[in-house]
Order: C-alpha cells, then structure tokens, then sequence
C-alpha cells in the first residue's frame, strides 16, 4: 500500500515497525488528530480462524483499560484491508533489552510488579493473554513496558478457536498444561511471566531449542533458579514456574511480592529435585509445527508426588488394650488336603512359581 495513500481515508502509513504471521505493524500518521499511531494491518489470504482472532484482538483490547496494555484507537474489518489502529509506543521490545545482557534484580522487581499488575487486570476480565513473551512487551521512552498482541487471548471459559489437542502459544513459554493439552487458566499467563522475567535475570531463554525441543522440555525438568537472588525472589519465580498450575500465586499476589507489599506466597513450594523427577513418560507426544502452536496427542499427565504421611504424636494415639492371658486348649491334628492341580504353574489356592500364587480360587493369589 503507498505512504501516499490514506488507510480508511484517515491515517498515512510509514514504516514497517513489526511482522508477524498474520499481519504487520506499521507507524502512521492520524491526519485528523495530528498524532502519530500503530496501525495493524491483517494480510490477505488468511484461513477463518486467523480471521477470528484478529476480530478477537480488536473486542479484547476494546474491553480493556490499563496502564500497563498498549491501547486501541479504532478499528476496521468491512473493507479489503482489515486494521485496527494502536497506541504507538516509542521504544524497543524488552527482547530487544534482553539481548544487551541481564538485567538487575531492581529492574526486575519493577518490570515484572507492572506486567503482572496488567495481568491481573487482564485476569479480573475474564481473559487469559496466552502468549506472554518478551517481544510482546513493549518498553517506551519512560521504559515502562506495556503488554501487547492479545491475538491468542480469549476468554478462561470461552470457545476455543482451535482444535481440541492443538496447542497455541510460543513453545519456549509454553505452560506444562498446555504442553500436555490439559485445561487452560490464568496460571500459564504466571508461568510464561516467570519465564520471562528468569529470562531477564540470566540473560538466555530457560528452554532452547526447536519448538517441540523446547515444548517438551519443561515437562522433564524445571528452570535453574539462580541461586544468588535475594530469598523471596528466587521462592517466587520457583511457584510460578510450578509444574502444579494450582500452586502458582495469582497475577495479583506476584505484583504486590515484586513490589514488597506482599507474602512471598500463599502456596508450599515444590522441592527442586522432586520436581526435576517428574518426567513425563507416560505422556506420548506426537507434535508437528501448526502455524505458531503445537499438535499434541497425550494419553496421561504426570501426577504429583502425594504429600507425606505424617504421623499425630504419641500422646494423641489411643493406648493399646491390656493382653488377657486366655487357658490353653488343645486342638486336634488337622491335615491338610491335597493340592487341586490346575494349568501348569498355576496353582489354586498354592504357590505358582512366582511363590505368590496366581491362581482365581479363594486364596491368596493374584488375580
């Protein structure tokens, strides 16, 4: 499309600032309101589905009002070029930073206290983001980062747009639920962030690799937790990088922890090697790269180890009953009755070779 020529007879495109599967983000100048914007121009060509979730992006970023979520201006889907104009944020991406070098706890600290603080509004919604990244948070000038690119968000008990064993999301921040093709909340927008802002404390991505590679991975171990952070810290990024979505702190209680305000957590960690040991071997993973996400098949997810037994104190178990001597009685010689032979090596109520018996008579063998 030429420079020259106004979009929806309003806004003159300039540069390309970003492409994607779907569509590119290119900056515009609002010739009405004499402003600067992003406009997000859809590609021709697209499948329904990919149409759906550009219709989706535009509803879900509409209903939402955040500092910490790039906003929208207006919208367009009727005409030959689907598009929908942003808040332009002049900046970099915190990909971008990341790939200077790791950034210090205190940065961390208050970049993750405004991403989760946007995600627990995206959360208080009824949304779920989907792909949280480091390329969709964008940092302006005043480098405050703002959430972008809700075209995978949808609603926690909403419609799926994809097929029931089909997986979308970017496979290095995948959520092990996801992975596993398990039910869908809010906790793998916490896992991703967790990923995310280790990311920025180590400098490199926890899980490299192809996109199955990588997917996979985190069902086999969990991230390396730098041991030098300060101690609430490291205890966060642990739970929310859980295997367990259920021990994951909410958005909210992340924000207010970043910030200083808050517990730690609400939820018992999970012991780093117990963790490491839950391999996903039953889980049967047969994956082929579909658009941004992963086909998997799966027959069972690894459980959690059960929690210990613990036994109540000595003063709180009933003492045990006194023993009453009872007079001996002499009882007649019985004799046994001969062993009724059944398939060979397999005894009724005997023992077979394993010395179990495995027998389906009424003795102590299996069945």
């Amino acid at each position: 499309m030429s420079d020259t020529r106004l979009l929806a007879d309003r806004y003159r495109l300039g540069e390309v600032l970003g492409t994607g599967g779907m569509a590119e983000v290119r900056r515009a100048r609002d010739v009405v309101l004499a402003r600067d914007v992003a406009v997000k121009l859809f590609r021709r060509g697209r499948d329904a589905t990919d149409v759906r979730r550009f219709d989706n992006e535009i509803r879900t970023l509409a209903m939402l009002s955040h500092p910490g979520l790039v906003s929208v201006y207006d919208a367009g889907t009727s005409g030959e070029t689907p598009f929908m104009v942003l808040e332009l944020v002049d900046g970099r991406t915190l990909r971008d930073r990341v790939a200077q070098g790791p950034v210090d706890v205190g940065e961390v600290r208050r970049l993750g206290a405004a991403l989760a603080d946007a995600l627990a509004h995206v959360h208080d919604h009824g949304y779920i983001h989907r792909d949280v990244k480091p390329s969709n948070i964008l940092l302006g000038d005043d480098d405050v980062p703002r959430l972008a690119d809700f075209g995978l968000a949808r609603l926690a008990d909403g419609a799926r747009m994809t097929r029931a064993d089909q997986v979308v999301g970017t496979a290095a921040y995948l959520a092990p639920e996801q992975v596993r093709g398990g039910k869908i909340t809010s906790a793998v927008d916490v896992y991703a962030l967790g990923l995310v802002l280790l990311e920025c404390l180590t400098g490199h991505r926890e899980y490299e690799g192809a996109e199955i590679e990588a997917a996979v991975a985190r069902l086999h171990r969990p991230p390396v937790v730098p041991d030098d952070l300060p101690f609430d810290l490291a205890r966060l990024l642990a739970l929310m990088t859980s295997l367990s979505a259920g021990r994951r702190p909410t958005a909210r209680e992340c924000a207010d922890t970043l910030r200083g305000s808050g517990p730690p957590t609400l939820v018992a960690p999970i012991p780093r090697r117990s963790r490491g040991l839950l391999a996903a071997a039953s889980v049967v993973v047969l994956a082929a790269a579909v658009g941004t996400g992963l086909v998997v098949q799966h027959r069972s997810a690894p459980a959690e180890s059960a929690p210990p037994v613990t036994t109540p104190p000595a003063a709180t178990q009933p003492a045990p009953a006194p023993v009453v001597e009872q007079p001996a009685v002499e009882q007649p010689a019985v004799v046994p009755p001969p062993p009724v032979q059944g398939d060979k090596g397999n005894v009724s109520s005997g023992k077979g070779k394993s010395g179990k018996g495995t027998g389906n008579g009424k003795g102590k063998g299996r069945p």
